[in-house]
């Protein structure tokens, strides 16, 4: 996948004076792509080598698996973001965001319950490392034993 980060994030946003500005204005634009449905914007965010930690999960490298991850999740997941809160440090190597997922569970994900179209809504927060104006880690954290609880109880 190729793409350039900057064209997905207004020009204004781009400080350079202010790197936490720039860190969250990337995040953010990360997280527009990924209600919107975007995969090409999110993925040309990320860097070639990106590290993408997944929830009780192991860690994935590189784009293409991001990509391919993304292409799971699509197929047994329709999920918005809300209430979203972006916050990066002072040098914008480093940001985080909370939210919440709502979401609907549509097709059954390997070793989960059985999908039957279960609406869900759950507490989340991402951890981001940034380099060179992309982002290089994504760490994702939420309460798999609250989402097994409540797309079990919605069966």
């Amino acid at each position: 996948m190729t793409g350039r980060a900057e064209a997905a994030i207004p020009a204004a946003a781009w400080t350079a004076k202010d790197p936490a500005l720039d860190a969250t204005a990337l995040i953010r634009a990360y997280l527009d792509a990924f209600n919107r449905g975007d995969r090409a914007a999110m993925l040309a965010l990320l860097a070639e080598d990106v590290a993408h930690d997944v929830n009780q999960g192991g860690r994935e490298v590189g784009r293409d698996a991001f990509a391919a991850f993304m292409a799971r999740m699509d197929r047994c997941y329709r999920e918005r973001l809300v209430d979203i809160v972006v916050m990066a440090e002072p040098s914008g190597a480093r940001a985080a965001a909370e939210f919440v997922v709502e979401g609907a569970y549509l097709a059954t994900d390997e070793g989960l319950p059985e999908a039957r179209g279960q609406a869900y809504r759950l507490p989340a927060g991402a951890f981001y490392d940034i380099r060179g104006g992309r982002i290089a880690r994504v760490t994702m954290h939420y309460n798999l034993a609250d989402w097994i609880a409540q797309v079990s109880a919605a069966s």
